[in-house]
C-alpha cells in the first residue's frame, strides 16, 4: 500500500511538474511581450482596461474606429500599437487561467502531498499582477506602476519555477525525511544568496531605468558623454519615487540629468553584479566535485556573460530592438539561473553521516 500511495504521488507531482514547466515558459513569453510593447511605445495602445476602447480587440472596421474615437478623443486609434498591447493582455490572461488552473489542481490532489501554499500564493499573486497591469494604462505609464509591474513579471517568474522545481524532485523520488547537506555547503550560502540580491537589485534598476526611457541617456562606452562621471547628474531627480501622477508618461518626464543619474547606476550595477558573480562563481567552480553543482554553475556564467553583453550591445547598438527585447528576457534567465543555483544548492546531500567522516576531514572542510 505504501509503494501504491508513492507511485500516486510521484504520477500526481509529474502530472503537475508538467504544466508548471509550461507556465514558466508562459511567463517568459509574457515578460518579453511587455519589453516589446515598452520599446515600440505602445504601453498605451489600448487607453482602457481589459479591452481595447471598449472592444475585446483592436478596433479594425471603419464603424468600429469611429466608434472607438468618439469614446476616447483624446486618444485616436494606432492600429499598429493596439495590437503589441493586445497581443500581451492575451498572453498574460491565458498564463492567469493556467496558473488558477494549476492552483485548483493542487488544491484537489493535496491528499498526495503535492504543495499547495505555494500554488494558491502564486495565484494571489498573479491578481495583483494582473491590477497593476490595468494600473499601468490608467495612471499613463506612471514610473512607479510601470517598475513594480515589471518586477512582478520576474517574482511571478520566480515562483513558478521554484513550483516547478518542487514538483520534479517529488516526480523523481517518494516523499521522504530532509536531507542532509554536504559538510560545509553552508559556507557559501549567504554569498549565494547576496548574489540573488544583487540581481534583484539590478533588475530592479533596469525596471526603473526603462520606465523612465533612460536606455538612451548614454550612448557611448565606456563613458557618458564622453566623461567617466558626467556634470550634472541629478539623483535626487532620477530616483524621485515621490513624483506626481500624469497627465502621461508615455516617453518619459524626467529631464536629462535625471536621466542620465539613472542610466549610470545601472552600469555601475551591472559591473558590481559582474564582478561579485564572477568570483562566487569562481569559488563554486573549484569545489564542483564535492558539490555536484557544476551544471548550474556553468548555466549562470553563460547567462551572465550573455546577459552583460547584451547591455553593452543595446548602447553601441543604439537600442536596436530585437536586442533589448534579449536584454529583457536574459535578464529573466539570469534570475532564473540563480534562483535554480540556490535550489540546487539546498538539495545537496550528504551521503554518509557526519560520525563516519574522519575528523580530520571534517576539520579541513570548516577551515577551508
Amino acid at each position: 500500500m505504501v509503494a501504491q500511495a508513492s507511485d500516486e504521488h510521484r504520477a500526481v507531482a509529474r502530472r503537475l511538474a508538467v504544466w508548471s514547466t509550461c507556465a514558466c515558459l508562459l511567463a517568459v513569453l509574457v515578460i518579453t511581450l511587455g519589453a516589446w510593447t515598452r520599446l515600440v511605445h505602445a504601453g498605451l495602445g489600448c487607453p482602457d482596461w481589459p479591452g481595447c476602447y471598449g472592444f475585446l480587440s483592436v478596433p479594425q472596421s471603419e464603424t468600429h474606429i469611429a466608434l472607438a474615437n468618439a469614446r476616447f478623443p483624446e486618444t485616436p486609434v494606432d492600429v499598429s500599437k493596439g495590437w503589441p498591447e493586445m497581443i500581451h493582455r492575451y498572453a498574460a490572461g491565458t498564463l492567469g487561467l493556467l496558473v488558477f488552473g494549476l492552483t485548483i489542481a493542487s488544491v484537489r490532489t493535496r491528499h498526495n502531498g503535492v504543495p499547495v501554499k505555494l500554488p494558491l500564493f502564486i495565484a494571489g499573486f498573479v491578481v495583483l499582477q494582473a491590477a497593476f497591469g490595468m494600473w499601468t494604462v490608467t495612471l499613463k505609464l506612471w514610473p512607479q506602476v510601470v517598475a513594480l509591474h515589471l518586477l512582478g513579471g520576474f517574482t511571478t517568474l520566480s515562483l513558478l519555477l521554484l513550483l516547478t522545481l518542487r514538483l520534479r524532485k517529488q516526480a523523481r523520488s517518494p516523499v521522504s525525511a530532509k536531507a542532509r547537506r554536504f559538510v560545509g555547503a553552508d559556507r557559501m550560502r549567504p554569498w549565494l544568496y547576496g548574489g540573488l540580491l544583487l540581481v534583484i537589485l539590478q533588475i530592479a534598476l533596469g525596471a526603473w531605468t526603462a520606465a523612465n526611457y533612460a536606455a538612451v541617456a548614454c550612448t557611448d562606452l565606456p563613458t557618458c558623454h564622453g566623461q567617466w562621471w558626467p556634470e550634472g547628474m541629478d539623483f535626487r531627480h532620477g530616483f524621485d519615487i515621490t513624483q506626481q501622477v500624469g497627465p502621461n508618461y508615455l516617453g518619459g518626464q524626467l529631464n536629462g540629468d535625471g536621466r542620465t543619474a539613472i542610466h549610470v547606476s545601472h552600469r555601475l550595477g551591472a559591473v558590481i553584479v559582474l564582478g561579485y558573480l564572477g568570483a562566487m562563481l569562481a569559488a563554486l567552480w573549484r569545489r564542483r566535485a564535492e558539490t555536484g553543482l557544476k551544471g548550474s554553475v556553468a548555466l549562470v556564467a553563460v547567462v551572465l556573460l550573455m546577459q552583460f553583453s547584451l547591455g553593452l550591445a543595446n548602447v553601441w547598438l543604439h537600442i536596436p530592438l530585437a536586442v533589448a527585447v534579449a536584454h529583457n528576457a536574459m535578464g529573466a534567465g539570469l534570475l532564473l539561473s540563480m534562483v535554480n543555483l540556490l535550489w540546487q544548492h539546498h538539495q545537496r546531500e550528504q551521503p554518509a553521516s557526519l560520525s563516519a567522516i574522519p575528523k580530520t576531514t571534517i576539520k579541513r572542510e570548516v577551515t577551508a
